[in-house]
């Protein structure tokens, strides 16, 4: 009977731990629409923004991204880890980590640090790299207004000097059950070509192209950072919704295994004892 206790034991501890990851796949599923719906509409917005500035660029002569494009030697190199904040999402962190390592090692040599959004990156990241910022409050108030404070920040190590290169480096969102890992280069700015050729004089300019496209610079990074976020947030939501989709038909599995191997034992349990009780009651007529 020990035994037959110690698996029901196992049961009742398999189906609360069913309920807890069937209500946070639930959870997941109900934020993961709301984060999607934000970067599908934003998307178009930031593909726009790039394409005017593309267009723009190619009709002007010279290097007119000023300090945003300076190419200098790469001496030191800062790595934009976005995790998250919580786990139990798969692999959704750890393909980020394991992408922040690639490419630390292709910078070997060099001086390469991290600046993590969100707390995993931070806590795993820290015991390798010198980790010089931490944002894991973004998410709390995730808004265009605090995101573009991070990318401030970020510019100004680049223009100050302090970063010959700084890269991006999180999950970009495809659907519920697949995320991209992504590495796409912050500053300097690549070199802008535009697909097309743009007929000069389509468009009167107040002010100036150059003015136009030093300001839509700075809004472009931001944009950049905030979409970057925006696809971690979602990817992160989906990932938790499939992993706790996943936990829970395993559980269920398990327990309905364990059910089938406790119905087994009690059978033998009560066949022994209408075996002992026949067998002993023929000795008693013997």
């Amino acid at each position: 009977m020990a035994n037959l206790k110690e698996i029901r034991n196992r049961i009742v501890s398999i189906s609360s731990t069913m309920q807890i990851t069937s209500a946070m796949k639930m959870v997941s599923a109900a934020k993961l629409k709301k984060a999607q719906d934000a970067i599908t509409a934003m998307r178009p917005y930031a593909e726009k923004q790039t394409e005017l500035l593309q267009n723009l660029s190619a009709t002007l002569d010279g290097d007119v991204g000023g300090e945003y494009t300076t190419q200098r030697e790469i001496k030191k190199v800062l790595l934009v880890a976005i995790t998250s904040n919580r786990g139990l999402c798969g692999a959704f962190n750890s393909n980020v980590i394991k992408e922040v390592k690639v490419r630390a090692d292709y910078y070997a040599g060099k001086q390469v640090d991290v600046f993590a959004i969100g707390k995993k990156g931070n806590d795993v990241l820290g015991k390798s790299f010198a980790v010089v910022g931490n944002e894991s409050k973004v998410f709390d108030a995730l808004s265009f207004e605090n995101v573009a404070t991070i990318a401030d920040n970020l510019t100004q190590q680049f223009i100050g000097g302090n970063y010959d290169r700084i890269e991006l480096v999180y999950n970009q969102f495809k659907n519920a059950a697949t995320q991209i890992v992504q590495t796409e280069q912050f500053l300097p700015l690549a070199p802008i070509k535009a697909d097309k050729a743009v007929t000069p004089g389509d468009y009167i300019f107040e002010p100036s192209k150059e003015e136009i496209v030093l300001t839509l610079i700075p809004k472009s990074l931001k944009t950049q950072l905030y979409k970057g976020i925006r696809d971690s947030f979602a990817s992160e939501h989906g990932a938790r919704m499939t992993a706790m989709h996943k936990a829970t038909d395993n559980a269920t599995e398990l327990r309905d295994q364990l059910k089938l191997t406790y119905n087994k034992a009690r059978q033998a349990a009560i066949t022994s004892e209408i075996l002992e009780i026949v067998g002993g009651a023929e000795a008693l007529n013997g």
